[in-house]
Order: C-alpha cells, then structure tokens, then sequence
C-alpha cells in the first residue's frame, strides 16, 4: 500500500524490514543500531538484530580489518532471525561498503557517507575506482550522502572540534534512516539527554545532527519514498528489547530470588561474555556479589568455594577459559556441588573469531574433562530465552547437586528481541533443601543419596554437619576417601545415573509439524530460528518436513529416539562440522545428515531451505555451507596494510 504525503513524498507500508549500519568501530555504529533497535520495539515492532563487531581491538581507521555493523530486522509479524538480506545499508565508508555490500538485496538502497570516499579511503578498502560512481552498484538505490559536511554545518558554533563534530555522523545517519522508516525521534533524544546531558555542547551538537539527518530525509528530492512497518500483533503485557548476556544476568539474580539465595558470580573477563560480568556487577542492591578473578582457574575455584559455602554460584566464559576452567569443573562434579558453568560458544580453535558466532563447543562440554565426568548441559534458543533457561539451569542444580553447563553463542549474546516482562509472582519457586543441626550426636553422611541420587547439600558451621568433600573419589554415603576399585566403579555409576536421572524431570519434547514424515530438522541452541522460520517456509508449500529443536543436550530427551525413528531423513543444521550429528548418531544409529558452517555466522534461512528441498528432492549427502569467494588480492593488500601500520 502507497499514500502521497503534501511534500510530494510516497509512504509504503511494508510487512517487514532489514536494516544494516556499518563503519570504523568508532563510528557509533553499534548505538545507531541499538537506538534503531529501541525505538522500533518502542513503537510495537517485532525485532531481531545481530551485531557484528571487529576481532581487531584497534584495527586502523577505514580498513576492511576495521568494519563495525548492527543489522536490524523489525516486523509486522513474528520474526526469529536478523534477516537474509538487507532492504537499507548504511555505509558510512569504503572499507564498510566492501565488507557489506554483498548482503544488500538487488534494488536495496544504499546511502553511503560519500566524503570519506576520497582517494586514500578507496584504496584502503581495494577500490581502483570509486564504485558510488563508476556503475558497479546500478542494481541498488544508491543515495550518496555528504554525510560528514552536513553534521559539520548542523553543529558548527556549538564549540566543538572537527574531530568531536565528526563523532556525531553516527546520529546523522540515525536521523536519516529514522525519517527513511517512519521511526519518532523522541525516544533517542531522551537517550541523548540521560547519556550526554552533563555535557551539554554534546548533547546539544548530537540533537542537532539527529534533527538534521531526519530533516535530510524529509527534503531532499532524491529519497522520494518514506517507509512505515505497523505494529506487531504481540500477546498483551509489558516488553523491553533485551540482549543475550543482559537476559542471562537477569534470569541468574531472578533465579537467586526464587531460591532465597545470594547470587556470586566468578569470572574472568572474555569476549562475548564478559558483559554477563557487566552487568551483574551493577546490581550490589540486589545482593549480588561478582570477583573478577585474575584468571579463569581462579574464577573456577572460587565459584566451588562459593557453592560450598552455600551460595547460587555461577562462572561465565567462553570456549577458552572453558577449557581452563575443565579441571575445577571436575572437582564440582566429584564434590557433587550446585553451580552453573556459562559458554557463550565464539569462533576457535584458540583466540579463533574472538568476536564471531559458533557452537563448535558442543563435544567440549559434553566430554571435555578428565575421566568419567559427566555434566548436564542446556543450551539457549534466543536471546529472550536466556532469562527462562537461567532458571531451568538453576532448578536443576539444585535438584541434583550437580554443576549445569549452560551454552550460548555470539549471536544470541549480543542479539536482542522483545521479551515481555513477566510478573515476578506467576514465576515458579526454586526449592532448595539445607539438612538442618544434628545434636544427637549421629554422624552426618554427605554421600546419603535421595530418591534422585541428589546428595546433601549441607552449609558450613551447621551444628553436627561436619564433613570432607574433596577431588579424591569419595566412599559412597560416608563420604570417606577410598581407593577400593568396587567403589569407584560404584561411584562413577552412580554420578552417570544421576545425570541420566535428569531426562525424567524435562518436558516432553515438542515438535512442529507432522509428527511423522519424509523430513525431520534437528536443531539446538541459535540455529533455532533460521530453521524454525526455513521449515515454515517449505510447510507452505505443502512439503513434508517438521521441526525439533532441542533445549536439553545430555541428557537428551526420553523419547528423542522414538521420533527419529519416525521420519525417514534427520538434517541437523549446526554452526561446526558436525558435533551433535556425531552425537546422534553414535546414540540412536540413526543416519543422520549434517548441515555445517564455520563462518563467524548464522545460519540464513535460505541456506537451511535450500538444503531441505535438496533432500526432499531426494539428496543423502552431508554438506557445508557456500562461503563467499575469497578475494586473494584484497587479503592480502589488507594484511599488507595491517603490517603498514604496525599491526
């Protein structure tokens, strides 16, 4: 639907829409894309985003090494993933061009910050010539935008600097891209008065660009087409947008307060988890004590002494310090301790794609310490989804005294979606069971198993609880050390039992779509919305496929082997080469074909449709995803450049 507006202005409305901004990492492209982000979810929108930030800390200005972008996708309708393609890319250089212009839709529009393509800007980004004007971008919208002299003359006389005036292009952009959407600015200039309101030539010169960049769009002849996306139909009651790491430090303090416990976090800072240490360092009032440990077997070790003594203790790392963390975490499975193990799942092997997605970390939480160690681990869907699985993280630790490894990724860590607020009231109570005094003199047995092979979980200092726990195996119910071989043995099965016990204390596993067919997609953690949306997609068309995703990975599901045996193929789509395929097929015999990228990543939808229509078509091959062609010239001139500078 169009309307013409007075101003000789179309309005579209669309059912939904992508937005990406990019450029250096200075330049704000992160906030633009998270005020974009919160204004839309403001305005009713359903949301989706995915950040994307550079490995380098300080990589130099205008090159590829450099490129920072926030992609939006906001909705009419239901939405799970940040978008294909993108319908609007805001570049605000060369290098951002070349990096992104490869996700713009054909006819997608383009406003590109057209000063800083000048010579030394083109060539750090391989450009022989300028691409705004020499034809190659014909199949796009292309709107080039004097962006840097603009915010200079919007600001001029507030006593800035030229470096400082330029800090504002960001805001700008925003303003542009907000008139180009039909997005109010009020929201963003609260933002900029709480943010930037002790200074006030900031504040003042930021509200000016603002204005100015939505002013741009209003009156400049060659934007013609203003763009309106409705409100969602979301179920009633109160949201905000939420990020992955902010809803799991929400989620930890609520389970906290469920269980009348004090939250301790132990931790070491690491890329992309450290903003769970963030922001949970911000909330002291709500009894919340963080120590950023001086490494990660430290923030190990002191998350044990922590549960120990009693308290909800949780660590949060990434696959790294997972792995050094692997030796502590078999000393919480021997002393049968309550604690939760977070990995925000990043690119690897080593220091890998610090700041790119993965769930290459699968087989590492399952299996990845000394001996017979076995670890229940989860794995979040969403961001949202990461303040309920906090808690069900919690639940069960307490319920089976057990550490829990609960597994994220990149993607879902810096992404953001509506959550709604729930009412703290309607939210279960976690029990937790203390053994109280013994004065009568009997002696305390810590290994005394309950009906779920839970052991006591007993506090320091309680009258008569007197007891030794330790990484020496343990005498079963006496808590003793013993070395007797028979023991061991018992032990071991014991603590495998426990966690196999777990499997009848999850709900029954749904599934979407037929429950038998020609086509089953198995999924886990931030795949799921790609192949959640993929397998609609191809329901449409009246195709024979269902959808399961997994929240719970070991134990698996009672009767996940039941419904593999329904279908007569499994694709499992996973951001590694294959670690739950393996899993699956080493456990239920079952053929299963794997759907694998390794790219730093998500999944598109059109990746897991085109794979699915393959082997409906009658395909039995694994396969990986097609990466974009590498361009060995442009690498290697980056690298070179790199080396230029002193990188």
């Amino acid at each position: 639907m169009s309307t013409t507006t007075a101003a000789q202005k179309t309005t579209r409305t669309l059912d939904d829409a992508t937005v990406r901004f990019c450029g250096d990492s200075g330049d704000g492209m992160q906030l633009a894309g998270s005020q974009f982000t919160n204004t839309s979810a403001l305005v009713g929108n359903d949301i989706a985003t995915f950040p994307d930030f550079p490995a380098e800390i300080r990589a130099p200005r205008g090159t590829l090494a450099g490129v920072s972008g926030f992609q939006i996708h906001f909705s009419s309708k239901d939405i799970y993933t940040p978008g294909d393609t993108v319908d609007a890319l805001v570049a605000m250089n060369p290098a951002a061009l070349a990096t992104n212009i490869g996700d713009l839709r054909s006819g997608g529009i383009l406003i590109a910050n057209s000063d800083a393509f000048d010579a030394k800007g083109l060539e750090q980004a391989g450009y022989k010539t300028n691409p705004l004007e020499d034809g190659t971008l014909k199949s796009h919208r292309v709107h080039s935008v004097d962006m840097t002299k603009l915010t200079r003359s919007a600001v001029e006389g507030m006593g800035l600097s030229v470096k400082e005036s330029d800090k504002c292009r960001n805001f700008f952009a925003m303003g542009l891209v907000f008139w180009l959407y039909d997005r109010p600015l009020e929201p963003t200039l609260r933002f900029i008065d709480e943010k930037f309101g002790r200074k006030a030539e900031v504040a003042q010169a930021n509200t000016a660009a603002l204005k100015a960049g939505y002013h741009y769009g209003e009156t400049v002849e060659a934007i013609s087409t203003q763009f309106h996306v409705p409100k969602a139909k979301l179920a009633p009651g109160t949201y905000t947008s939420i990020v992955g790491n902010t809803a799991l430090a929400w989620g930890m303090m609520t389970a906290a307060r469920l269980s009348g416990k004090r939250l301790f976090l132990g931790a070491y800072p690491i890329t992309p988890a450290s903003d769970i240490l963030h922001e949970l360092a911000k909330h002291k009032n709500f009894d919340v004590l963080t120590f950023q440990a001086e490494d990660e077997i430290a923030a190990m070790t002191a998350t044990i002494g922590a549960a120990f003594a009693g308290a909800m203790a949780i660590t949060a790392s990434s696959g790294p310090g997972i792995a050094l963390k692997a030796e502590g975490m078999g000393l919480a499975v021997m002393t049968e301790l309550p604690m939760i193990v977070i990995n925000v799942q990043r690119g690897g092997p080593s220091t890998g794609l610090p700041t790119k997605t993965e769930q290459a970390d699968l087989l590492q939480a399952m299996f990845g310490r000394n001996g017979e160690c076995p670890i229940p681990v989860i794995a979040a869907s969403s961001p949202a989804d990461c303040f309920e699985i906090s808690q069900e993280a919690w639940r069960l630790a307490v319920r089976y005294m057990t550490p829990v490894l609960l597994l994220t990724d990149g993607y879902i860590a810096n992404g953001s979606e509506p959550w709604r607020i729930p009412n703290f009231a309607d939210l279960p109570k976690i029990e937790v069971k203390h053994p109280g005094p013994q004065a009568n003199g009997d002696a305390f047995l810590p290994y005394k198993r309950d009906e779920r092979l839970a052991r006591p979980w007993a506090l320091p200092g309680t009258v008569g609880l007197e007891h030794r726990i330790g990484g020496l195996e343990k005498q079963d119910i006496t808590g003793n050390v013993s070395y007797d071989p028979a023991n061991h043995q018992h032990m071991v099965n014991t603590r495998a039992q426990k966690v196999a016990n777990i499997a009848n204390d999850i709900p029954p596993q749904k599934l979407d779509g037929p429950a038998t067919g020609d086509l089953l997609v198995l999924s886990w953690g931030g795949t799921y919305g790609a192949c959640a949306t993929a397998v609609h997609n191809v329901q449409a068309k009246g195709k024979s496929v269902t959808h399961c995703h997994l929240r719970y990975l070991n134990p698996l599901p009672k009767e996940l082997g039941n419904i593999l045996s329904r279908f007569k193929k499994v694709l499992i789509p996973e951001l590694n080469m294959g670690q739950l395929k393996t899993v699956i097929r080493a456990k239920y015999l079952v053929d299963a074909i794997g759907l694998n990228k390794v790219q730093g990543k998500p999944f598109s939808v059109a990746e897991v449709v085109e794979k699915i229509e393959s082997l409906l078509k009658g395909d039995t091959k694994d396969s990986q995803a097609k990466p974009e062609p590498i361009d060995s010239e442009t690498t290697i001139k980056a690298v070179l450049e790199k080396v230029a500078h002193g990188g």
